[in-house]
């Protein structure tokens, strides 16, 4: 009976070795075919890198973590959008704009710009960026792609149905604009007339995204930008409180966006929109950072000046040894454990207050 034990081993060597194969399969399926990125240097990673700006982190230390080193990424390591590419389940980071190519634009695509608003003239003191509004003509440009690659409208239209759309701008129109006394706009309007525009700015551009296949879009609410080493370097007392006026400013956006969230929720019914509460999860870290195995919210690991956040870091600067204490990599961006903190909890909810009406990972379900 030899022959028949050698059989019997040799199925189930096989069966094993087929179920190994469908577990690695399984796991190499992302939960969406793609994922569409829109926002500025906190999740920029790389389309800066050519323009003629001086928003750009191509450069060590920044990167220093990272395992492709410096990408045009603001922070040691990765940004909120990678750690989310990665819990959706993604081989590899979605690819720049700037770099996307051909089939490679099926997965996604990253637009993301340093010093972009949603106002058009939001950075131009920094030199070249693309705005939201850029940003959309260029992921229109990219439809136009899919349609030639699957062939019809028909098939565009379903494959892009199913992408989660990440959306995520606003802080320069606060840094590199209201709060800038070169800008106009911080005399033109009050806070809340203020928050009222940028949010009709934003809602124009989501339709826009809406009408080239958009269905799954998870909008980014504005951090804590008075607790940045930048703010407090230049209008904190004590270098520790958190400047209130401009965190109430962001607090009037961010409470227009999540209006914003119910009002298309109510008028695209194919569509779903949710809302990421940075602000709320900032706040979280900063009141409480032992638990996050933070020990410094208030400073840049890198930087010059009070709080290192009087600027960015400086080529070949030598940042902090101990990065994984610290929130802030620089004057405005978070460490790779920040990105992480962020990204985690955006995308797997830790509270009802961290996303709202879902978290991503049930938006990418639907």
């Amino acid at each position: 009976m030899p022959s028949l034990k050698l059989f019997t081993m040799t199925l189930f060597v096989l069966v094993l070795v087929l179920g190994l194969w469908c577990i690695s399969e399984v796991q190499a399926d992302p939960q969406v075919p793609c994922y569409f990125i829109f926002g500025d240097s906190l999740v920029d990673d790389g389309n800066n890198n050519n323009l003629n700006s001086l928003a750009k982190a191509n450069y060590l230390p920044y990167g220093i973590d990272f395992e492709g080193g410096p990408t045009g990424r603001f922070s040691n390591g990765k940004t909120t959008v990678d750690v989310i590419a990665e819990l959706l389940g993604f081989d590899g980071y979605i690819s720049p704009y700037s770099t996307a190519r051909d089939q490679e634009i099926l997965r996604g695509v990253n637009y993301a710009s340093a010093a972009a608003g949603i106002r058009e003239e939001t950075g131009q003191q920094l030199g070249d960026r693309i705005s939201f509004s850029g940003q959309v003509q260029n992921y229109q440009k990219t439809v136009s792609e899919v349609v030639n690659l699957l062939g019809d409208e028909d098939s565009a239209a379903n494959y892009l149905s199913k992408c989660i759309y990440s959306i995520g701008l606003g802080s320069n129109d606060y840094l590199n604009n209201y709060f800038m006394p070169a800008y106009p706009s911080g005399t033109q309007f009050t806070p809340q007339q203020y928050a009222d525009v940028l949010i009709q700015a934003y809602a124009q551009q989501l339709r826009i995204l809406y009408n080239y296949g958009a269905r799954k879009m998870a909008l980014f609410g504005i951090g804590q930008i008075g607790c940045s080493p930048n703010e407090l370097a230049q209008n904190s007392p004590d270098g520790t409180t958190c400047v209130e006026r401009i965190n109430s400013a962001n607090q009037l956006f961010n409470n227009g966006l999540k209006s914003l969230v119910n009002q298309l929720n109510n008028e695209l019914n194919d569509a779903k929109f949710i809302y990421v509460n940075v602000y709320g999860i900032f706040q979280n870290v900063i009141s409480n950072p032992s638990s996050f195995g933070i020990s410094v919210t208030n400073a840049g690991c890198c930087g010059v000046g009070r709080n290192n956040g009087q600027i960015t870091c400086l080529p070949f600067q030598t940042p902090c040894s101990n990065r994984n204490e610290y929130l802030f990599w620089d004057a405005f961006h978070p460490t790779e454990v920040g990105n992480t903190i962020i990204g985690k909890r955006a995308y797997n909810a830790q509270s009802g207050s961290d996303a709202y009406p879902i978290d991503i990972n049930r938006l990418a379900q639907l």
